[in-house]
């Protein structure tokens, strides 16, 4: 998994790093699963930040990851998003596990 957050400088590193992969700049054993975004701020993103995603899911699989604001805090938040849920059941992730 590729992760990065979804301000404009995530993006870019999150595609040059997709770019590496494809020029085979990187070891032959890695094996790409998808990419994690991570909201880096509260709200929706400008159109602008959301056409960067739309080429990155034309490459690969995204899965993005909402605004938590109790991490902001170093908290664990009350209950999960259903999207967090689902990239832990794929990645095989223990929820119980403190400091996630």
């Amino acid at each position: 998994m590729i992760v990065g957050r979804t301000s404009a400088s995530g993006l870019r590193s999150v595609s040059r790093v997709l770019r590496a992969l494809d020029e085979g700049k990187a070891p032959p054993q890695i094996e790409l699963i998808g990419v994690v975004l991570i909201a880096d701020a509260p709200g929706r993103l400008p159109l602008s930040l959301l056409r960067r995603i739309r080429v990155i899911r034309s490459v690969t699989h995204v899965h993005r990851v909402p605004w938590i604001p109790a991490w902001r805090l170093g908290d664990e938040p009350r209950t999960l998003p259903r999207q967090l849920v689902r990239l832990t059941e794929l990645v095989g992730a223990d929820l119980s596990t403190k400091g996630m």
